[in-house]
């Protein structure tokens, strides 16, 4: 399965904006948006049941990891060009990636290298955008990809955010879905602001 298309340097032809369905969380604990992170896991109350478990995923030797350090720019933007990305600046990825709120990536200990990525940027408090859910190509259809975006939700959850949007590719939407968005609900539209090119 092809996790891609939901952040490219040219706006998507077909652009649907998908947002998380309401649902009545119960946060038995309110964490801030800059420290949700730094709390270990096991002080948080879970709000979802993963497809896999943590363990399982170390088992088959994926490595879940919540930061930028260990994450070779070049290995990762060869994923994304993998995926039909196209290539980027590494120091640009790196300056996004600072400015990036929540990021989950998986490392296969094989080779060391990242296998799933994804992101998502946002106010801290309100809303946040998911950008950037790629799987290598090698490793599609095993549930990497689900295992990702099911952690970054989580994370997003316990900061309290519940405005969760993306852009999706029309032939993945149904794998969005399945995790708890919707395409336009209520009538709403995504719109998309960019430069014309000249000619």
């Amino acid at each position: 399965m092809l996790l891609h298309g939901i952040a490219s340097t040219h706006p998507p032809s077909s652009i649907h904006l998908l947002r998380s369905q309401n649902h009545n969380y119960n946060l038995k604990l309110t964490v801030s948006a800059s420290s949700a992170s730094q709390i270990p896991s096991s002080s948080k109350t879970k709000l979802m049941k993963f497809s896999i478990s943590d363990k399982e995923l170390e088992s088959r030797g994926f490595l879940l990891k919540h930061s930028m350090e260990g994450l070779n720019l070049d290995h990762l933007n060869r994923v994304f060009v993998a995926v039909g990305f196209p290539r980027r600046d590494p120091e640009k990825i790196r300056v996004a990636l600072e400015n990036t709120d929540t990021l989950l990536w998986m490392e296969y200990s094989k080779t060391q290298r990242p296998v799933a990525f994804a992101r998502a940027t946002g106010d801290g408090v309100f809303n946040a955008i998911i950008w950037d859910v790629v799987v290598d190509p090698s490793f599609q259809g095993i549930g990497l990809g689900k295992a990702v975006m099911e952690r970054l939700l989580e994370e997003l959850l316990q900061k309290g955010i519940s405005n969760i949007a993306l852009y999706s590719e029309p032939r993945v939407l149904g794998f969005y879905r399945a995790l708890g968005f919707a395409a336009d609900p209520g009538g709403i539209r995504g719109m998309v602001y960019y430069l014309k090119k000249r000619k």
